[in-house]
């Protein structure tokens, strides 16, 4: 499994990927236009051709906002989703940001014990943050020295 920088060749994949595990995925129009987004870093984790998995986020003035972060069925439970949170903070540590916050459903208990292991601690709750079910998001935050 290789982690690398998403490209063109990427987006329809990681749109499919979006519909595979969201309720509310992005278009493949809006993953896209990521591509073009200065303020976008995304990485993929792919098998050959195939997108196993992704993380996506966004970096304004050294703060960095966790986008969406997704892993195909059929690589759950293989360590994929740390690999690529793992990445995405030695890439934007290389890049300048200072922290990474992103929005886990309260209800996503093993995604909340990942991001635990990986050192993010709860700052924050959004009521109602979620739709399709309606559901608060927690907010949790990792912060490191450049």
């Amino acid at each position: 499994m290789t982690i690398l920088e998403m490209n063109a060749s990427h987006v329809a994949q990681v749109a499919q990927l979006e519909k595979l595990c969201f309720s509310d995925p992005w278009s493949e129009k809006s993953v896209a236009g990521e591509l073009e987004n200065k303020l976008a870093y995304w990485l993929v984790a792919a098998e050959g051709d195939r997108v196993a998995g992704y993380v996506g986020s966004q970096t304004v003035l050294g703060e960095t906002d966790m986008m969406n972060i997704a892993v195909h069925p059929d690589y759950r439970r293989q360590g994929l989703a740390e690999r690529l949170v793992v990445e995405l903070v030695a890439g934007l540590k290389a890049q300048g940001s200072r922290c990474l916050t992103l929005e886990v459903r309260a209800s996503n208990t093993p995604a909340q014990k990942l991001y635990e292991k990986l050192g993010f601690c709860q700052i924050g709750r959004r009521p109602k943050y979620y739709r399709n079910p309606r559901e608060d998001a927690l907010i949790l935050r990792k912060e490191w020295e450049i």
